[in-house]
């Protein structure tokens, strides 16, 4: 009698590790209240150890695809998704065993990332508001806006998936969700009057190489890739690789229509590499996608007093102009790219501007017109075009005026002239609708102008819808150090 009970335990203990092994396991970005790309191709994927085929069958067109399983269990299919709307639900079937996601849309999906000023909740950080976020969080109660965020993570190698789901938009969900993506997100939605998903993934602090992985790190002899535990004891979020393996892995390949980043603070001290990482960066995400080159729209960071870092050692190309001097050539040089100046929200002494909305909502403007085509609005700030010099005056031209610039009737005191001893002095200013003329009794021969060029600075000129002109010069002197 012994022996049998035994046996039966056996038995039981062995069918139950049977049936946890064959278990058919889905990523959490495939959970209920999901948002899928509309008119795309889209993978779905899940792990199992069960060796039958998978079917996966879309409520939607009632079609059923076939999946078999591939290395480590893994499996993969594409599935066709029709024009915006819902809820729809998907039904996976193993052998017995069968899970559904419900209340499934289908609409436009964004990944939202970056470092701090993206992370920052519409609730705000302790002590540090978002202007206007608790007024939004009361109204957000939205169920065509769902949005997941991945957990902070980072480690060595690439993770499969993260603890996580899709939520629909209300005040008990938005607080903690970030205010720049919400303001993006909830633009698109009332706009294009479609279901919008956005995938979060920032880490406060980071570095945009800690975003890269080590192929996309190759050409960058100077970056250590971490190897050990110890290399992550000190800022793992700046430590080169950690949060594209434990962050943004998981989330490769879900079906996108672009992604919005804001990022660059950390990397204020090697403005010169930047340009390039972050060029590398989108290359391979885009890579990485399958998708081609998906529109990518990013902030370039807010003017603050990056030199209260420096008490000992303040080198002028710490100067975090030279960093948003980068962001801005590369919104040149990257393709399907644009970006969101923010010139007017800078907080001297705090990294964390309170207004996120003008961020979010910039970022808006970018896609609406760039990639859903929409005009009638401004959506690009103002940049410098051509400089002109004629008997010591400047007159300095700008792309992207189509009404004007304006100072608001506020004092211009932000342009500098050197001539070829490199040396700046503030310039007089007579604004003009489409161009300003700058002189000074100190630099008799100019060859140089400088706006705003500084750690911090509070933006002075504008289009007439708004957007403010960038920091800029028209020297590419090397800082003197």
């Amino acid at each position: 009698m012994r022996n049998l009970r035994i046996r039966l335990i056996l038995i039981i203990l062995l069918l139950t590790v049977t049936a946890v092994k064959a278990e058919l396991k889905l990523p959490a970005l495939f959970t209920d209240n999901m948002i899928l790309q509309q008119q795309m191709e889209v993978p779905i994927w899940g792990w199992s150890d069960n060796k039958s085929d998978i079917t996966i069958k879309t409520s939607w067109d009632s079609k059923t695809y076939t999946a078999v399983l591939g290395s480590e269990g893994k499996w993969q299919v594409k599935m066709n998704t029709p024009v915006a709307g819902g809820s729809y639900t998907i039904t996976i079937q193993q052998g017995s065993e069968t899970k559904s996601i419900r209340n499934v849309l289908v609409g436009e999906v964004w990944l939202c990332s970056g470092q701090s000023n993206m992370e920052m909740p519409l609730k705000g950080f302790p002590g540090q508001p978002v202007l206007g976020g608790n007024e939004q969080i009361v109204h957000s109660t939205n169920n065509q806006i769902r949005f997941i965020t991945v957990p902070r993570a980072t480690v060595l190698s690439p993770e499969k998936d993260f603890e996580g789901n899709w939520q629909e938009a209300k005040p008990q969900t938005v607080a903690d969700f970030s205010a720049t993506a919400w303001y993006f997100g909830s633009l698109l939605q009332e706009v294009l009057k479609v279901p919008v998903g956005l995938i979060h993934v920032s880490y406060g602090g980071s570095s945009v190489e800690a975003w890269m992985n080590e192929e996309m790190l190759k050409d960058f002899s100077e970056i250590k890739i971490p190897n050990t535990e110890e290399d992550l004891k000190k800022d793992p979020n700046r430590v080169p690789t950690t949060l594209f393996n434990g962050m943004l892995a998981p989330v490769i390949g879900y079906g996108i229509k672009g992604s919005i980043w804001y990022q660059g603070e950390s990397n204020y001290e090697r403005p010169f590499q930047y340009k390039k990482l972050f060029e590398t960066m989108v290359e391979d995400w885009r890579g990485l996608w399958e998708q081609g080159d998906f529109p990518f729209y990013f902030a370039q960071i807010a003017p603050f007093n990056y030199g209260q870092f420096h008490p000992d050692d303040a080198l002028e190309k710490y100067n975090s102009a030279y960093l948003r001097e980068a962001q801005l050539q590369a919104s040149k040089t990257i393709s399907n790219s644009g970006i969101a100046i923010l010139m007017d929200v800078a907080e001297e002494n705090n990294i964390h501007p309170k207004n996120k909305e003008k961020g979010g909502v910039r970022l808006g403007l970018l896609a609406l017109t760039k990639t859903y085509g929409i005009s009638g609005f401004e959506f690009e700030s103002p940049e410098f075009n051509t400089l002109e010099i004629n008997e010591g005056k400047v007159t300095v031209s700008f792309n992207n005026v189509p009404n004007g610039i304006t100072a608001y009737d506020q004092e211009i005191t932000g342009f500098q002239l050197a001539g070829n001893d490199r040396v700046f002095y503030p310039a007089e200013v007579v604004l003009r609708r489409k161009s300003v003329i700058l002189s000074s009794s100190k630099v008799q021969k100019p060859v140089a102008v400088r706006y705003l060029f500084k750690d911090y600075a509070q933006a002075e000129l504008f289009s007439t819808g708004g957007l403010p002109v960038s920091s800029f010069r028209t020297d590419d002197w090397e800082p003197q150090d």
